[in-house]
Formats: structure tokens, sequence, C-alpha cells
């Protein structure tokens, strides 16, 4: 009985989930936006539709627009991009991406980047810092700056996040603005692999999309040029993430670790 009853409410929240994405756009365009981000946002919003099927939670730890905030999420799909920026956009939020910048040599996507004010950044490079600055001072004007704290999609065999860089953890002490963890799963059966490839889409997968409350950081803040506090902080975002990882995909963590790409195998997160 107790079963039925938990697949009922499964099988509501779906429902629920699935026709807030159906939902036309709503979300008001910011000041000074010009309409290319929009009507962006309308195309994906049309192919995301026909191509998946989406479910979503209420996102009711986003703050509204005017107050920044910093969105960290799981990367195991080039489709993430879309899959959760839509997700942002519907949710009340026009998402400011943190992008590695050989994207921005690509067209169209360097064109749309730069129409939609998303913010480059040079992996690995002095000129990294130049990125950080840029989504620090969209923080501080109130915008919302997404990133995938893993620096890249996932090389755990098992998709679960791995290692995360501290770049994240530098922008979260020095402005003090909430982060916001998003988990995400199903993208990786739409584009799979870490090769561009044609989408799956027949039949219909379903990617599903939920937030966690933010991440405990106030005792860091302001100890952006702590190396054990970054790396503190960083750990703490990744498991926010993990832990929405987690209830998409109602299993537990594998107690081995965490992947670290730079070893090529998992290991403790400290």
């Amino acid at each position: 009985m107790r079963g039925r009853l938990s697949r009922r409410r499964d099988a509501a929240a779906d429902a629920s989930g699935a026709a807030r994405s159906r939902e036309p756009l709503r979300t008001p365009t910011p000041p000074g936006e010009g309409p290319t981000y929009r009507h962006l946002g309308q195309l994906v919003g049309f192919v995301m539709r026909l191509g998946t099927r989406e479910v979503w939670d209420d996102a009711a730890a986003l703050p509204p627009q005017g107050e920044g905030v910093l969105v960290v999420a799981n990367h195991v799909s080039y489709l993430d991009v879309l899959a959760v920026g839509r997700y942002l956009i519907w949710s009340g939020r026009w998402p400011r991406y943190l992008g590695k910048a050989e994207l921005w040599n690509v067209w169209p996507i360097g064109w749309l980047g730069r129409r939609c004010r998303q913010i480059p950044i040079d992996r690995y490079t002095s000129r990294a810092k130049d990125g950080l600055a840029n989504a620090r001072a969209a923080l501080e004007a109130g915008e919302c700056v997404a990133i995938y704290p893993e620096g890249g999609r996932t090389r755990d065999p098992e998709l679960w996040p791995q290692r995360g860089r501290t770049g994240v953890a530098r922008l979260a002490l020095a402005t003090g603005v909430p982060v916001i963890p998003v988990g995400h799963w199903g993208t990786h059966e739409v584009m799979p692999g870490r090769r561009l490839t044609v989408p799956r889409v027949w039949p219909k997968r379903t990617i599903r999309v939920v937030m966690g409350d933010p991440v405990p950081l106030d005792d860091l803040i302001g100890r952006q040029d702590d190396a054990a506090a970054l790396r503190e902080a960083t750990d703490r975002i990744m498991e926010a993430i993990t832990r929405q990882v987690e209830d998409l995909r109602g299993e537990r963590r594998p107690p081995a670790g965490v992947w670290d790409g730079t070893k090529g195998g998992r290991h403790s997160p400290s």
C-alpha cells in the first residue's frame, strides 16, 4: 500500500513538473538586453519540448531578478547548457554562462555568446582571471551567473560529478552571493559521449532538473585568497550538487570517493 502511494505521489510530481516545462516563456527581458537572448530561449524551448520530456521542480531557491546569484550544476553532456539554461530562464532568471573561450571562435556559438552577453574564460591561462573578473562584475550587478564547477564534462565512468575546480569558490567567497546547486539527469541519454553526436530523440528521453538550497558558505566569505578555504568551499559546492544528482538517480554515491580527472581515478575529495 505504501509503495503504491509513493508511486502515485511520484507520478503526480512528474506530471506537475512536466506541465511547468510546457508553459510559455513569461520571464521579463532584463533592462538593456536585446531581443536575441529571448528569441534564442524561445527556439530552444520549442526544440526541447519537441525532442524530449522535461520534468522540473519549482526552483524555489532561485532569487528574483535583480539579486546576484551563482548557479552551479553537474556536467554530463553537450546538451546540459540548453537543458539547465532553459530551466533557469523559465524559472525567472536569464543566466550568463561562464564558458571556455574556444567556443567564441566557433560560428554561430561565438556570435550568440556575444549577443547574449555570455562570459568567455581562457581556462588554464593567466587570462582566466579576466573571465572571473567579468563574472564577478555581473554578480555584483545583480545578475545570474551559471557555472559548471567541474571545468568540463565529467570523466567519471559512472557519470557522477567529478572533483570541482576552485574558480567558482573564488567568485562565491569574493561576492557573498548565494550559491544554488542544480542537479539534472537524462541529457546524456539524448547526447551521450564526449563528442558531438546527432541527438537521440526517439523514443523521447526524460530530462529531470532539480534545485537545492543555497550552499552554506558564510563562514568562508572573504577568504578568496586562502587556498584551504577555496578547496573547502569547492568541496561543499560539489557535495551539494552531488546530493541533487543522487536524488534524481535514486542511488547512493559509490563509497570510493570522488573522481579526480588529474589523477584518473577516485580519491578523497579533501
